[in-house]
């Protein structure tokens, strides 16, 4: 079988960070690095999990919504999936990412989704680790740009 485009990035020198992954058709796929791969630090499970709640419903209320494909973990635990339309520039999901980090770093509630019949596994759950995750990567992404976007080849 052909490896896949993901599987070719040499994960020994990928750092924090957002990266184009990849553009199929009408459609990109961000890549939010938040751990070092292999290196034995890796996003804990029920923070992971909050994380992506927040994330889900930051990114599906701003006004690029519409073109908010799809927001998922990674298996390896190492960052979160982000696919938009390209109607959202990569400036523009940039600063999606950015201030959904302010978003989640300063979110204080009930986290959405995390009733028994919204959330097939809704006890696991981590506000101040999805917190700690969101204050580092803000830190992160402070000064990133549209040009560090591209994975060392």
């Amino acid at each position: 079988m052909k490896k896949i485009a993901s599987f070719t990035v040499n994960h020994d020198i990928l750092e924090k960070g957002m990266y184009i992954s990849r553009i199929d058709g009408d459609i990109v796929t961000y890549d939010i690095r938040m751990k070092k791969p292999n290196n034995n630090d890796y996003l804990e499970n029920a923070a992971m999990h909050t994380f992506e709640h927040l994330f889900a419903t930051y990114a599906r209320n701003t006004e690029f919504a519409q073109n908010v494909v799809y927001i998922g973990p990674m298996g390896c635990r190492t960052g979160f999936y982000f696919l938009v339309r390209d109607a959202i520039s990569h400036e523009d999901a940039l600063k999606i990412m950015k201030d959904c980090f302010e978003f989640i770093k300063n979110f204080d509630g009930e986290i959405p989704g995390t009733k028994k019949e919204e959330c097939g596994n809704y006890l696991e759950h981590n506000l101040q680790g999805a917190k700690e995750i969101a204050i580092d990567m803000a830190d992160v992404l402070k000064n990133w740009t549209v040009e560090k976007m591209k994975y060392a080849e």
